[in-house]
């Protein structure tokens, strides 16, 4: 198979992806700009919103992960031409997503005390509580809006996610200047009103997406005549079967990544800052491979749909060298500014924190360069992942990557960060370390799975 084959699928695969990669880097936005308007009211505002976020983090990757089961059906759907199938999907798909909603926003209310045993100062959980609760509710219209998200993606509509995320983000901007500093009418309410401004942009979130897609003359049959009668138990338990391993994936690799934050601030608070410039640098470079990895599982799908699995394999191939020859590009700029990079995100003319501030870049750049090879691991698990869930392949996956992060990854990242002089490169090791045993072991999987659907198609003609 000569490299044609699978360039020219690039532009195609991009289309696709670009509008993905845009709406993502609109999520991790919503929380950079809590952090970055709560920043100027004081440290402890500060703190208590990043300590509310964590517990979130956790509860959105479940919620996203298992609305990813919605694309995979809709997908193939859509080659198959089976509307049912599409509606269905849809239907089942958006019912369990609000459901999740409710359930996560309860569990976060009942979690709150847990605060209290991650020995943070007082006046930080005091502050934090109160957010928390407000922004665990944002949940249930954000994991709704993934439901028509998923839905969108399955129909190859990925720009509709892009625009509503963009609109969401502009209000939510908006909301935020008024509602925390008390512009015009509006009262002062400090980081509630941080709260109160992603509660009030994600519910528009929803709203603008449910306009957006049923005003569309094509998808209007979708929309109409919803009623509970067409539940299924069946159906339900598709969605679950693929959804819950789904969201089990993505848990696994978010709890890691939150448990180094731990681990580095174990070892002090300049680890920490370090490990908290690398991961957000390495985080917005991951959202292009995050991207691809929805392009793959909407290719795949598709492909599994027409049954053409000779193309699905050159379709899935062209996607996983798209993000090698990305994530290599990012590698080779973090190698190079490796050094620089960690200055955007310090003050350094700050004479009182000089020294401090030193220590951080110091260790940043040496994150770095670990990150700038974790970044191919990284992308090279995360787009195989979605081929596989594609394929609907979703249960051998999920064992997989519980053994790279907690059987391989954490143990290595605990003992290289506490025992050794390693410290918080010895943490980020423990995720490269964690990421590449994924990356081997999906691509092995999706080997064997494609290799035997062909040889099945084959002995079936």
């Amino acid at each position: 198979m000569n490299l044609k084959q699978y360039t020219k699928e690039f532009s195609y695969n991009f289309r696709l992806a670009y509008p993905i990669i845009l709406g993502m880097v609109g999520h991790t936005l919503i929380g950079i700009v809590d952090n970055i308007m709560v920043g100027k009211l004081g440290s402890t505002e500060l703190a208590a919103v990043s300590l509310g976020n964590s517990m979130i983090f956790i509860a959105m990757s479940l919620g996203i992960g298992f609305s990813t089961a919605i694309t995979p059906i809709v997908a193939e759907g859509d080659a198959e031409k089976n509307d049912t199938k599409i509606r269905s999907a849809f239907h089942h798909g958006l019912f369990l997503c609000t459901i999740l909603g409710v359930v996560l926003f309860t569990l976060i209310m009942f979690a709150k005390p847990i605060m209290e045993l991650l020995d943070q100062p007082a006046d930080v959980i005091a502050l934090a509580k109160p957010y928390l609760g407000w922004v665990a509710f944002s949940l249930i219209p954000l994991i709704m809006y993934q439901g028509y998200k998923q839905f969108a993606d399955g129909l190859s509509f990925t720009k509709y996610s892009m625009y509503a995320m963009v609109m969401a983000n502009v209000l939510h901007v908006g909301m935020n200047y008024v509602l925390i500093y008390g512009i015009w009418f509006f009262p002062k309410m400090g980081i509630i009103g941080a709260a109160l401004g992603t509660v009030i942009s994600r519910i528009f979130l929803v709203m603008f997406m449910h306009i957006m897609l049923s005003r569309r003359n094509d998808l209007k049959r979708f929309f109409k005549n919803f009623s509970f009668d067409e539940i299924k138990s069946t159906t339900i338990k598709k969605i679950i079967n693929i959804g819950f391993p789904s969201a089990m994936q993505m848990l696994f690799e978010v709890v890691l990544f939150t448990a180094s934050i731990w681990l580095c601030g174990n070892i002090g608070k300049t680890s920490q800052a370090a490990n908290q410039v690398a991961l957000s640098l390495s985080s917005l470079t991951f959202m292009f491979a995050m991207g691809l990895s929805v392009t793959s599982m909407i290719r795949v799908s598709n492909q599994r749909g027409l049954g053409d699995f000779k193309k699905l394999v050159v379709v899935a191939r062209s996607i996983f060298l798209l993000a090698i020859i990305l994530e290599t590009i990012f590698a080779l700029l973090f190698i190079a500014f490796h050094s620089f990079l960690p200055h955007i995100f310090l003050n350094m003319e700050n004479t009182g924190q000089i020294l401090d501030n030193t220590e951080v870049v110091s260790i940043a750049s040496k994150l770095l360069l670990i990150a700038a090879v974790f970044q191919i691991s990284d992308g090279i698990q995360v787009v195989v992942l979605g081929a596989l869930r594609g394929l609907q392949d979703v249960k051998i996956p999920m064992y997989i990557t519980f053994t790279a992060y907690w059987v391989i990854g954490f143990p290595i990242s605990y003992y290289l960060g506490e025992y050794t002089e390693w410290k918080a490169q010895g943490v980020w090791i423990g995720l490269l370390a964690g990421l590449t045993f994924a990356a081997v072991f999906l691509y092995l999987r999706f080997h064997y799975l494609t290799k035997k659907l062909i040889n099945n198609s084959f002995s079936n003609t």
